[in-house]
């Protein structure tokens, strides 16, 4: 017996140095890998600002240029009117495009009009109609007591909505 606990003591000891050799590894990775990272987000940080100087001096230049021909407080605000619509113009550009496939990308429909439903043919949604009234047989839509509608003052169950099926399973309600 006491050479099995001296075993088990060994193993926990080899463990537990494997272990620290393994965050030590892990541990000199990331430093690496941070590093490398600290380094391009510092020139990208450096190139974003002589951007914005360069920018700066492209504008001013802009400005004195029209100060030649016009009014100073003409020339700020026309070079500030610039520099609005080429803000407004690259935020635009930023923005994420959604078009259908049916789109163009100028507000047009590819080919004509657009169809009613997908290429599939299952219409507009996912999932077929609901029917107005709960199913429940052949008179069900006469508002008859037990043919699947409630009786007039008598609340029931009501009909499923479109809203309330789940189009991942269409046979259980939400």
């Amino acid at each position: 017996m006491d050479r099995l606990d001296h075993l088990e003591h060994l193993d926990k000891h080899l463990v537990d140095e494997l272990a620290q050799v393994a965050r030590e590894t892990i541990r000199d990775e990331l430093r690496e890998q941070t590093r490398k990272q600290r380094r391009t987000a510092m020139l990208y940080a450096a190139s974003g600002t002589v951007a914005l100087y360069a920018g700066a001096a492209l504008a001013l230049a802009v400005g004195l240029a029209l100060a030649l021909v016009l009014p100073d407080w003409a020339a700020a605000l026309i070079t500030a009117a610039i520099l609005a619509v080429v803000a407004y113009a690259l935020r635009g550009a930023a923005r994420p495009k959604q078009t259908s496939m049916y789109d163009s990308g100028n507000g047009r429909t590819v080919g004509g009009t657009q169809p009613a439903g997908p290429p599939g043919g299952l219409g507009t949604a996912p999932y077929p109609p609901m029917p107005p009234v709960a199913p429940g047989g052949a008179g069900a839509a006469t508002g008859a007591p037990g043919a699947g509608t409630p009786a007039p003052g008598h609340l029931g169950a009501p009909a499923p909505r479109q809203d309330d099926i789940d189009p991942e399973n269409p046979h259980h309600r939400a």
